[in-house]
Formats: C-alpha cells, sequence, structure tokens
C-alpha cells in the first residue's frame, strides 16, 4: 500500500509541475496591448492572435516593446500557430487556441510571422510590417 501511495504523490507532484511549466495561468495581470507610453510597470506585452489574415492578424500589428520587455503571444483564434521571428533567434512552439505563449525575449528582431501560417506577419517598434509571401496552395 505504501508503495501505490508514493506513486499517486509522484503523479501529483509531476502534474503540478507540468501545469506551473505550460503557463497559461497567470493571473490576468498583463495588458492585452502595450500602453504606448505611460510608465509600463509591467514587463510583458501581449499581442494577441486573431486568425489568418495577413497583417491583421496580430493584435496590436506593430507592437511596441520596450527593452527589458517579453513578449507573450495569446491564441484568440480556433486553429494552432506558431509565431516565429524572423531572424530565427526565437520561437514560440505550437500554441493551442485559447493558450498563451511562454515569454519570449525579442532582442533585436523586427519582424515575425507564423510558422504554421506564413501569411500571417506582424513586426515591432514601428517597424514596417512585411508583406506576406504570395498564397501558394489553399488560400481561403
Amino acid at each position: 500500500m505504501r508503495k501505490g501511495g508514493t506513486l499517486a504523490l509522484a503523479f501529483t507532484f509531476a502534474g503540478a509541475l507540468a501545469t506551473i511549466g505550460c503557463g497559461g495561468g497567470g493571473g490576468g495581470s498583463a495588458p492585452t496591448s502595450p500602453s504606448g507610453g505611460g510608465s509600463g510597470s509591467s514587463n510583458v506585452v501581449t499581442i494577441n492572435i486573431k486568425g489568418v489574415n495577413g497583417k491583421l492578424s496580430f493584435d496590436p500589428n506593430p507592437a511596441t516593446v520596450s527593452a527589458g520587455q517579453v513578449v507573450v503571444f495569446k491564441n484568440n483564434d480556433v486553429v494552432m500557430h506558431r509565431p516565429t521571428l524572423d531572424d530565427n533567434t526565437a520561437t514560440t512552439g505550437d500554441i493551442a487556441p485559447g493558450a498563451s505563449s511562454a515569454p519570449i525575449t525579442i532582442g533585436t528582431a523586427k519582424s515575425y510571422h507564423c510558422g504554421n501560417h506564413p501569411s500571417m506577419v506582424g513586426s515591432f517598434n514601428g517597424n514596417a510590417t512585411p508583406e506576406p509571401p504570395p498564397c501558394t496552395g489553399y488560400c481561403g
């Protein structure tokens, strides 16, 4: 019986670690968009993923991210997305519908796209958002 209790405790502990490691909870104190000028007490900028819609796929776009801030992508769409910095310094990994990415630092990146949907494009700090690549295959 002791072995079963130890096993149950191990599963409970592993589940708690997985929940913490997956992000997602966060208490809701992060802004949904940057404030654009105030004192900016939060070090996290949230960019909302709206859907597969070219330059209108992300909000805000361009996003204002100051030195020392990090970016979290919140997937408000109904399909999986994977924001990737165009300079290939970071990717969020796949983000399920309704979930948020782990925080990433943008460094000197000026733009990003969705690794799953290359027509979804965004940029940072007033940089012109690049034009999405031409549509090939199904574009509906």
